[in-house]
């Protein structure tokens, strides 16, 4: 007995010593051989360990295991109840998965190459598209569950364990494709989301008779050797979604592994890149700064595996990171369309051509992390396939009976990231506007060439649709400029110019070159939203361009598109959707399966309307010929029903009881326009207006919206310019300034 004790002391000295000796580093450029594992832990587990005898391949695996189903998003030991619960909320996910893995074994042997150039197994070509995708293991996830799927087939287990292997022996041998190549397998991005999917895989197969315990230490070594590259590889601030996938998967090695030795480190640095792509790329607006939901739902994936492993380990998070995560999901609350879905803003990728983003599934992730009944409205009693996995059973069962309450929020305002939003209200047929008016001084890359662009859903349709993209397709470049936009263009030039795809041939590309917005108005009452701004984009071509939006509540929204230059210019509108020519140029509407339409009305005489299309979608141009200058105004109408359209009948429609140049008010100007119901009156390049006693008159021709009621008169500029204004009234005379959007009141005596 008093020799056995003297046995352990000696090896928990021996360890201790070998531990703060002769410290050993991670290494990035080679695979740790797995019976060399225990030189790298930390001295207090060595002791830990070594207590009670020599620690071997078993010991080690077991202590691994037994880790996992403390640290990991759920206990691995419950898989088997877990997969049946899977199984039964996601009927389709048999299908997808067994398409997926026979695509991936189909395309790629277990041991396959990872430099270009090589073939599939068919003898075709891999292109770089499909080696970025090889590199970010998405597939190999789909194989996991075909292990599961067909009895266990222990094919499926050898097939990851070779994969693997195969890119161990790349590494050692220097034959994989580096990043100055332009498809670095162990580029940030790439290596992080291999990381991901390979820490899914590896629970999955815990436990598992063909995953011994050799396999798995040699899945934590390969992982271990992946965290030290990115840790070496990334030791400074780089900007975008692509350091920010890599951090969060060294977090996560940090947290499940930490402990080995320099994790504790891995675990501080990627913490703090993260806290530092928080600060600088989630706007405090609230959204991610390339100003897609595609990213933003991205980033919240992001964060989103951090914070859940952090909880769960109990490890310390800053209050900033509570803070701008959740800023993340109220986000997408606030530029959710009616029917919970959201628009589609610059490079959308999930869904190719589809007109609207699926959120449903990351609010639900919201619901779970921070209990919200704002959060709770949007989400669904069940968590979406992919991330399914990444919640606790406890989380599970909160979908049960979630917590919900309807929104109140209306119109709101983006300022940094400059997107501004027009709603009605949350009932499914309720209008909703969305304008883009922001452009990131940083990393414009996802961009697209939609300035002063518009989306809109009414009646439940999206009545103004953008379409997501996707970079593999050949017409990527072109659904990423302004032909498929609702935008206003100069002759035949679009807002996206110098169109360069990427180095490394994936597909994707981006605009050297996009118009700079400037917001000059945004105002927001109980009777109309205004929104008024400009960009430069037609300036090289001697143009200037500015684009009022006016949304009188809750009935119909106005465009007006100003054009000026000193030499002639055909001036147009681009409006998406299917659209027939009922009283061209005037009027062209397009309907929906519920009886409901969009018409959209030219207040001012134009010349043509042109249609045209591709991959199922079309869009109207209207042009006006040959001009100097010009302002197009723009009635767009949705309706309900047949007998609620604009009549074509008519000479001079009304539109929702606001009536079309008849008013009490006397106007003078060049041109001018109005829309009137009631009190109130909409007025379009006007200099004068006089009613009885009272003379409004302005210092250059002003758009203005002015309500007489009683004994009050006030007037707001809907205009891109300031102008001085002056009341007369009797006796009475002022002068005032009105800048765009402002409102004056005058009291009537």
């Amino acid at each position: 007995m008093r020799f056995m004790n003297f046995y352990k002391l000696y090896y928990i000295l021996f360890f201790l010593a070998s531990g703060l000796g002769f410290s050993q580093a991670i290494p990035t450029n080679e695979v740790i051989a797995t019976n060399d594992l225990i030189n790298y832990l930390t001295p207090e587990v060595k002791v830990k360990l070594g207590s009670n005898g020599p620690i071997t391949e078993a010991v080690l695996a077991q202590y691994f295991r037994d880790k996992f189903a403390e640290r990991y998003f759920y206990d691995w030991n419950d898989f088997d109840a877990r997969f049946q619960k899977y199984k039964s909320s996601n009927s389709g996910a048999e299908k997808s998965h067994a398409e997926n893995a026979k695509d991936h074994m189909d395309k790629f042997s277990g041991t396959t190459q990872w430099k270009l150039p090589f073939n599939y197994l068919n003898g075709a070509p891999v292109n770089a598209y499909a080696l970025r995708h090889l590199a970010r293991q998405h597939k190999m996830v789909d194989v996991a569950f075909q292990y599961f799927y067909e009895d266990k087939n222990p094919k499926y287990i050898t097939y990851f364990k070779n994969q693997l292997q195969s890119l161990n022996g790349a590494l050692k041998a220097d034959q994989f494709e580096k990043i100055e190549d332009g498809n670095g397998v162990y580029e940030v991005f790439r290596s992080g989301y291999r990381v991901l999917n390979w820490l899914q895989i590896h629970t999955m197969f815990l436990g598992q008779e063909a995953y011994t315990d050799k396999d798995q230490l040699a899945t934590i070594a390969t992982l271990l050797q992946h965290g030290a590259h990115l840790y070496e590889r990334n030791p400074d601030f780089a900007s975008g979604n692509h350091q920010t996938r890599g951090m969060s998967a060294l977090a996560m090695i940090s947290v499940l592994f930490r402990d080995f030795k320099g994790t504790d480190r891995w675990y501080e640095h990627s913490m703090s890149l993260l806290e530092e792509h928080m600060s600088k790329e989630i706007n405090d607006d609230g959204f991610q700064f390339e100003r897609s939901v595609h990213y933003h739902m991205s980033d919240i994936g992001t964060y989103f595996y951090v914070y859940q492993l952090a909880k769960i380990s109990k490890l310390e998070v800053k209050p900033f990171w509570k803070e701008r995560l959740k800023s993340l999901f109220i986000t997408l609350t606030k530029i959710s369309y009616p029917n919970k879905t959201a628009p589609v803003l610059s490079d959308d990728t999930d869904d190719p051509w589809a007109e609207s983003n699926d959120i449903s599934g990351a609010l639900t992730l919201g619901y779970l992390l921070f209990e919200s009944p704002k959060i709770g409205h949007f989400a669904n009693d069940h968590v979406e396939q992919k991330m399914f996995w990444y919640v606790s059973n406890s989380q599970l069962d909160m979908l049960d009976h979630i917590e919900a309450q309807s929104p109140t929020m209306k119109s709101l305002e983006f300022p940094k990231t400059g997107y501004y939003v027009m709603r009605e209200g949350w009932q499914p047929k309720d209008k909703m506007m969305i304008i883009s008016a922001g452009l990131d001084k940083d990393k414009p890359d996802h961009q697209h060439g939609d300035m002063l662009g518009v989306q809109a859903m009414a009646n439940g349709k999206n009545i103004l649709p953008n379409y997501q993209v996707r970079y593999s397709l050949s017409d990527y470049g072109f659904f990423k400029n302004s032909m498929v936009k609702n935008v206003a263009l100069v002759d035949n030039v679009l807002q996206g110019k110098q169109y360069t795809s990427n180095q490394g041939g994936s597909g994707f590309g981006k605009f050297l070159e996009l118009p700079h917005p400037k917001t000059i108005a945004w105002e927001t009452n109980n009777n109309i939203d205004v929104f008024v701004g400009r960009h430069d984009g037609f300036e090289k071509n001697g143009v200037s361009y500015s684009r009022q939006i006016i949304y009188l509540k809750d009935d119909f929204w106005v465009i007006k598109d100003n054009f000026s230059s000193e030499t002639p210019h055909d001036y147009k509108q681009v409006w998406q959707g299917h659209y027939s020519l009922e009283e061209t140029p005037n009027l062209i509407r397009s309907t929906f399966d519920n009886a409901s339409g969009l018409d959209i009305y030219q207040l001012k005489k134009t010349d043509t309307v042109t249609t045209s299309g591709t991959r199922g979608k079309q869009w109207a141009v209207v042009t006006k010929k040959g001009q100097n200058a010009f302002s197009f105004i723009s009635v767009l109408y949705p309706y309900q029903g047949y007998a609620n359209r604009i009549d074509e009948e008519k000479e001079k429609p009304n539109f929702k009881d606001w009536i079309w140049n008849d008013t009490f008010w006397i106007i003078e100007g060049k041109e001018p326009n109005s829309l009137s119901k009631g009190i109130e009156t909409l007025f379009f390049s006007v200099n004068k207006l006089q009613f009885e006693k009272i003379e409004l008159t302005f210092s250059n021709a002003t758009d203005v919206l002015v309500t007489l009621k009683d004994n009050l008169l006030t007037v707001q500029s809907i205009g891109e310019k300031e102008a001085e204004l002056s009341f007369r009234n009797k006796k009475n005379k002022q002068m005032v300034p009105l800048k765009p959007g402002k409102t004056v009141e005058f009291v009537i005596k």
